[in-house]
């Protein structure tokens, strides 16, 4: 990770109303919002009331936690054009209705694009702590390519809110010397994220999983019922000395701290620390972080690397995909053309959990879904039209169902195609394999229904 860069040059930061703050954006400019918990509030509205005034401000952020202001404020998308790292729910509705683009990435990357490819940012507003004594302003729970960001942006300025809890991190601050401008934010509390119910297909392939994780295993979990699962059975399965080296910190991962699961003691890189590069979850897990030396909050491009990644032994990464083809491609990202999420760091950590020293990724997806009343397979010949593949067939390892786990590794088309049909629904099986063979991905000695070829 760099040094942190000092602008000792720029005049004295100063203090402004959000009012002021917003009439600083004219038409054309690139405004930065952060994103996730550092994604302005008081900034966000005075900006959305200059809606009739403006045009064609271009608004960068990521993973919206709650309405952005400047989207309400403009239905039409005159006076601002929204692009997105990573789709939340908010974002996905706002993409549907023409609204907003999504900027294709491998997130670990995202700090280099802002300091070798893209247009500095006119303006960079960033909600931090209040400044302390040091003359600091913390990112609390959220860092990814903040320090990136700033450090290009014509323009800083920090919200700083006292509802924001101060993290521990690495480069997870600004100082007073690099910023223009500081607007008084306020307590609003780190946005909370529920962990949704468990259903017995989350149990089920959780349950497949949890034993395959060694005591001093270093693990990454994404965001889902079934990483949640996971964590759950983890937390009763007496699994000691767990390392915790991820993208997105969640509640699942503070319940598995709560059980004496997770102390880092054998991690190779920070040992006894907790490094991911956002949080967010429940109020416990942000009080669990809040001013703990052993919760750390770095840079994607230290979180995701898989060249950094790898330095931990028995690295193991765990996340979801919603299809999957018979050769093992995961889509996780889209539904055909419309885009859903993002690919975040999934195939960052596939490979930096290969690349790990008795490290094993894991693709997890239910068998089936439902859409208007109608059961409909997650495994398919094909994917669907459009869909982005997140992580190619030759970097998937195990793949798991509630029907079963396989290892695509060192596997041929034929024995992939015959993997993924044992983990599909059994009311789908035969006519996977019919299409299988039909399309030539199984051989001419191999028949539908396990028969020799006639």
């Amino acid at each position: 990770m760099s040094e942190v860069k000092r602008r000792t040059a720029r005049e004295p930061a100063r203090r402004i109303s959000p009012e002021e703050a917003a009439a600083l954006v004219q038409p054309g400019m690139w405004v930065d919002l952060g994103g996730v918990n550092s994604q302005p509030e008081l900034f966000d509205r005075a900006l959305a009331a200059r809606a009739k005034e403006l045009r064609d401000v271009r608004v960068r952020s990521c993973l919206s936690i709650r309405p952005l202001a400047v989207l309400e404020a403009d239905p039409e998308g005159r006076a601002f054009h929204s692009y997105n790292w990573h789709f939340s729910a908010y974002d996905r509705a706002k993409h549907d209705a023409g609204l907003c683009v999504y900027i294709p990435l491998n997130l670990g990357e995202v700090p280099d694009y802002y300091r070798r490819f893209i247009e500095p940012a006119d303006i960079v507003v960033v909600r931090t702590t209040p400044m302390d004594d040091g003359g600091m302003f913390n990112f609390g729970p959220t860092n990814a390519w903040l320090r990136a960001a700033l450090e290009q942006a014509k323009t800083v300025i920090v919200e700083a809110s006292p509802g924001l809890p101060y993290v521990h991190g690495v480069e997870n601050g600004v100082h007073v010397s690099e910023v223009d401008y500081v607007v008084e934010g306020t307590d609003l509390p780190p946005t909370e994220l529920g962990s949704p119910p468990l259903t017995d297909v989350d149990r089920a392939v959780a349950s497949r999983i949890v034993p395959e994780i060694e005591d001093g295993a270093c693990i990454q979990i994404g965001i889902g019922g079934m990483p949640n699962a996971v964590c759950t059975i983890l937390a009763a399965s007496g699994v000691r000395d767990l390392g915790v080296h991820t993208e997105m910190l969640t509640s699942g991962i503070v319940d598995l701290l709560d059980a004496g699961c997770v102390t880092g003691a054998r991690k190779q890189l920070d040992p006894g620390k907790i490094v991911f590069t956002f949080a967010l979850g429940s109020k416990r897990m942000y009080e669990a972080i809040t001013r703990n030396p052993d919760a750390l909050c770095c840079p994607v491009d230290y979180t995701n690397m898989p060249h950094i990644i790898m330095q931990n032994e028995r690295m193991v990464s765990i996340n979801n995909t919603t299809q999957m083809d018979l050769q093992g491609q995961a889509a996780s990202e889209s539904n055909g053309h419309r885009h859903l999420t993002g690919t975040g760091g999934q195939l960052q950590f596939v490979r930096g959990a290969y690349a790990s020293k008795g490290g094993k990724s894991f693709m997890l997806l239910s068998s089936t879904y439902e859409r208007k009343g109608v059961r409909k397979s997650r495994i398919v010949l094909n994917l669907t039209p459009g869909n982005i593949v997140t992580t190619p067939r030759s970097d998937v390892m195990y793949v798991v169902t509630e029907y079963g786990m396989t290892n695509l590794k060192g596997k041929s088309v034929a024995d992939r195609a015959k993997a993924m049909i044992s983990l599909a629904h059994p009311d789908f099986r035969e006519g996977l394999e019919r299409e299988a063979y039909e399309n030539g991905l199984l051989p001419r000695w191999v028949s539908p229904g396990g028969r020799g070829a006639s």
